[in-house]
């Protein structure tokens, strides 16, 4: 979603995945560089495609984030938003950040208030009616199966098992 996201806006998009599979979806979703982090050099990834001077906005969604190599990739004045990780505690590399003039920001949607949500929502419901966003469905549980879609989350936010492609649905 965030790629795409990005791409709505104008912006290029660079992602990471682990697989193939996943890939292609993101490249289908318009992301200008796909690298797979189990196979690829993420770091020299990055530095190729941005000619040396990083991202100008990395959005983290590992829950525990390597600080070090975002403060690396990003560009001058650059910014990171940290979507995950409430009890991670990751070393942060104070000196590089701040040399790099950064802006660190945390995110969490049940912290706006509701102008904030409502702009948002406003945002993305031009977006789906423009066809810029494409939601995707990786599985669908009934009622009555709500523990396994508990389980099947957290095997793949927790246990990082990488079976789940696109959000999960619980159907009354």
């Amino acid at each position: 979603m965030v790629v795409q996201m990005a791409r709505a806006i104008g912006a290029l998009a660079i992602t990471t995945v682990g697989s193939a599979e996943k890939a292609a979806k993101a490249r289908n979703l318009g992301a200008e560089l796909v690298l797979n982090y189990k196979t690829d050099d993420v770091a020299a990834g990055i530095r190729d495609f941005t000619k040396g001077k990083g991202v100008h906005v990395w959005f983290e969604t590992q829950r525990e984030p390597d600080l070090d190599r975002m403060v690396e990739l990003v560009r001058l004045r650059g910014r990171i938003v940290l979507i995950a990780g409430r009890q991670a505690r990751p070393p942060f590399s104070v000196g590089p950040f701040y040399v790099k003039d950064l802006s660190l920001f945390g995110f969490a949607m049940f912290n706006a208030c509701a102008e904030e949500q409502r702009r948002c929502a406003e945002d993305i419901n031009q977006w789906l009616q423009e066809k810029k966003l494409q939601v995707e469905i990786g599985k669908t549980f009934p009622l009555s199966e709500s523990a396994a879609a508990h389980r099947l989350q957290e095997e793949n936010t927790l246990g990082k098992s990488g079976t789940l492609m696109g959000k999960i649905v619980v159907i009354p």
